[in-house]
């Protein structure tokens, strides 16, 4: 069987009640682009309804493969495991909540054919509370500085990017966040584009206060001393 030159990969865990309207939403999207499609969703070990949905909509559409992890590994795991199961040349994703607009998709793409490796979305306006706003905004001004990479930010999921990048990328938390900076670091092309975001539709975020300060801010000091820390050679942006 043919691979396709796009696969999208869509980690998920408990997001019951959000999947189907993603695929309603991502197929006409799909469906304009040339050379095909597939779509694997990854299901997190999560316990509610996430597994049938996922699995329902995989029997209904051969395009979609269901990928379940025994149990919940987070979204940097799993969104490691859907790339590694891709077959497309070009890879797509975005999070499964249903805040990322899939009709972005291909203006991330002409970034692509204008010779970038790696297209990331700029939120604008972003659809969050005012605190999360904040935050996320300093995270990504600090990150910016110490890790070099110069995204704007590096939380928005919808994303482009070629097949070969995916070489670079190795398990870690947040793996999903610092995915731009690994990219920078090897000598990969970046580019952003301002993108659309929506409000959940349903279920609720998976990310508290830790999630968005602490954590972050320990992985990016490891990911400081693993790429740009003393002695580290330095890659130049393209």
């Amino acid at each position: 069987m043919d691979s396709p030159r796009f696969t999208l990969v869509v980690p998920l865990y408990q997001e019951s009640g959000n999947v189907l309207p993603l695929l309603e939403a991502v197929r006409p999207v799909l469906a304009g682009l040339a050379g095909g499609y597939e779509i694997v969703l990854v299901n997190d070990g999560s316990t509610d309804g996430t597994a049938a949905e996922i699995d329902a909509a995989a029997a209904a559409d051969p395009a979609v493969h269901p990928l379940h992890l025994p149990r919940n590994q987070g979204q940097a795991a799993a969104l490691l495991h859907g790339l590694r199961a891709a077959r497309g040349e070009i890879l797509l994703t975005m999070d499964g909540d249903g805040q990322n607009d899939p009709r972005d998709f291909p203006l991330l793409i002409d970034c692509l054919e204008r010779g970038a490796d790696v297209a990331c979305g700029i939120r604008t306006p972003r659809a969050d509370s005012a605190l999360r706003r904040v935050m996320s905004r300093v995270a990504n001004g600090v990150r910016s500085v110490v890790l070099g990479d110069g995204m704007s930010d590096a939380g928005c999921q919808l994303r482009a990017f070629r097949r070969a990048v995916v070489d670079v990328l190795v398990p870690s938390p947040l793996l999903q966040s610092f995915l731009p900076a690994l990219a920078v670091h090897a000598g990969f092309r970046v580019c952003e584009r301002p993108v659309r975001h929506h409000a959940r539709r349903a279920g609720e975020s998976k990310y508290g206060l830790r999630n968005l300060s602490v954590t972050p801010a320990v992985q990016m000091l490891r990911w400081w001393w693993r790429l740009r820390g003393p002695g580290r050679a330095k890659k130049p942006a393209a």
